[in-house]
């Protein structure tokens, strides 16, 4: 028998966010970013204003996470413009997913600080 994993749907973290989707903005996912799937949560690349998924460490603006990811993509060779709820949402916890350097709880939590710092309430 074949056995089928079912992917991240579509805003299925999302608890809440403001009316009118004022929560939500268009962003673009930097090429090399690779797979993104809805739910991770995301850094803003101050240079060039473009989004990765957030690291532990750096210094480059993708080290402070900002954002979380409404729909999935493939940024791996080329830049990707999808929705992200950037503000005044709650969201699912156990639903977000973080880049491969967010790999323990302390780092995670702090990330989820980050999340809090912007609006975003993990719950």
């Amino acid at each position: 028998m074949t056995t089928f994993t079912e992917g991240r749907h579509p805003a299925e973290f999302l608890l809440s966010e403001a009316s009118f989707h004022r929560s939500r903005d268009t962003i673009t996912v930097a090429t090399g970013s690779g797979k993104i799937a809805p739910g991770m949560v995301l850094g803003k690349v101050t240079a060039t204003g473009k989004y990765k998924p957030a690291t532990a460490t750096g210094s480059t603006g993708e080290e402070t996470a900002v954002a979380v990811a409404l729909y999935g993509c493939d940024a791996t060779s080329t830049d990707q413009t999808i929705t992200a709820i950037t503000r005044d949402a709650e969201v699912k916890t156990p639903a977000l997913s973080y880049g491969s350097t967010i790999n323990d709880d302390t780092k995670k939590g702090a990330a989820r600080a980050q999340l809090a710092a912007v609006g975003i309430i993990c719950r």
